[in-house]
């Protein structure tokens, strides 16, 4: 007795590529990689007067509010806010009330937080203060800008080397 092999019958057929899975994949690897990706860098000037200390860090600045603060002027954005005289920030400046509080650079901020709503929700600054002012009067500048809303402080220096 012969057996014989049964051979299922071909039939000719099209079809069609489903993309929907890769289609995701590459969703997917498009938002990791814009997530990671710094949209542009951020513009900081020199002010007149500050010499940053160096580091080594590898993070990008952010987008933020300026406060500079060399051996004789407090800036913010560029607009003289307070005298600073034997680094330390003047008496005037001062509220007599709380003697870490600056009170003409919490107003600044205030008007700042009015004009520019999206960014002050950030509550970042970038904070540019001269290598050689005390933490003292850093801390008074710090302290006022976290009691009007911008608790973030990132310290700008220059990179090692420089």
């Amino acid at each position: 007795m012969r057996r014989t092999r049964y051979v299922p019958e071909i039939k000719k057929q099209s079809f069609g590529l489903n993309i929907t899975s890769m289609t995701d994949m590459f969703t997917i690897l498009l938002v990791f990689l814009l997530q990671n990706f710094a949209a542009g860098e951020v513009a900081i000037d020199p002010v007149a007067g500050v010499r940053l200390p160096s580091s080594n860090s590898e993070k990008n600045p952010v987008n933020a509010v300026k406060i500079s603060i060399s051996s004789t002027e407090l800036k913010m954005d560029l607009i003289k806010v307070a005298d600073v005289q034997n680094n330390s920030i003047s008496a005037a400046s001062i509220d007599p009330n709380d003697s870490n509080f600056v009170k003409p650079l919490f107003d600044e901020l205030q008007k700042f937080n009015k004009e520019h709503e999206k960014l002050a929700k950030t509550g970042k600054v970038l904070f540019l203060a001269d290598q050689a002012i005390p933490y003292g009067t850093l801390r008074k500048v710090m302290y006022t800008a976290s009691m009007a809303g911008f608790p973030n402080i990132k310290f700008v220096t220059t990179a090692a080397g420089n």
